[in-house]
């Protein structure tokens, strides 16, 4: 299955449009064979879901080495050992973007993380976030050790939504599906999300708003895991969110630019979240 989106010259469909090309490439030199014979010596992947609804607000920490906004960060970055600073903090899941055009990203960033995560915190989910629009990339995640994958209700028709949402699950991966507005979340829940991420950055400008978060919180399914994702900088941002009922944030630049990133990750875990279950 492949995506179907409209090309309207935004950043998030340039960003599409390319991914589409680039997966192309890739299926016709790795088939789908290979990548599930080298997923079929893999562990069982880590529940996402289990991991995020703990007491206390969890941190999924993101490995990244650049976005569209910012360009690079002017750090240098060995993915290993970034996923073993995040882990001592106490984060409880990781985040690895393998974009390359646009996040200069790659899937041995994920593999590099994964390996790390699973030997030192084999509780902790591996998450590959990137712009999903065929279902070989949900084989390369598991061939390359995520856990979990990302799903942007943004770039996806319904149907294809709901067959990448089902066919990951039915690989044994998590899905977070990633929502911006009250139509988003309303497709999510539509899908059958159990995770569902509120993103306070609009894909299309760039623009981010904590706001988005405390807006679409209250109106998502009860029995939904949120995770919001974007502008989350300092402990009162962390707070602020886990006040309207969030169970875990997504945080990514303020962490990998970070002199002490386990520091770092401890100082955002773990504010009170407020129920949202009644």
């Amino acid at each position: 299955m492949t995506a179907a989106f409209v090309e309207t010259g935004t950043i998030l469909d340039r960003i599409l449009a390319q991914t589409t090309a680039d997966v192309a490439v890739r299926k016709s030199t790795t088939p789908v064979a290979a990548l599930e014979r080298i997923a079929r010596d893999r562990q069982a992947p880590v529940g996402l879901r289990s991991a995020l609804a703990r007491p206390g607000l969890s941190v999924i920490a993101e490995f990244k080495r650049a976005s569209p906004s910012r360009g690079r960060f002017p750090v240098e970055l060995d993915p290993a050992a970034v996923a073993a600073e995040y882990l001592r903090g106490g984060a409880s899941g990781l985040s690895v973007l393998t974009d390359g055009p646009f996040f200069q990203g790659s899937l041995d960033d994920l593999s590099a993380a994964a390996a790390v995560a699973h030997r030192a915190s084999p509780s902790a989910p591996v998450l590959r976030k990137d712009f999903f629009v065929d279902d070989y990339q949900i084989a390369e995640a598991l061939a390359f050790g995520a856990d979990a994958i990302l799903l942007i209700v943004a770039a996806l028709d319904q149907r294809t939504l709901t067959d990448l949402l089902t066919a990951a699950r039915e690989r044994g991966l998590g899905v977070l599906v990633e929502v911006h507005d009250e139509a988003e979340l309303a497709r999510a829940a539509d899908a059958g999300a159990e995770v569902i991420g509120i993103n306070n950055r609009d894909l299309h400008t760039f623009h981010v708003d904590l706001a988005v978060t405390e807006r679409l919180a209250p109106l998502a399914p009860p029995e939904t895991v949120l995770v919001g994702e974007s502008g989350i900088f300092t402990a009162a941002d962390a707070a602020r969110l886990a006040a309207v009922g969030v169970d875990a944030i997504l945080v990514g630049e303020s962490l990998i630019v970070s002199p002490d990133r386990s520091a770092a990750v401890a100082a955002l875990a773990g504010a009170p979240v407020a129920s949202r279950r009644g």
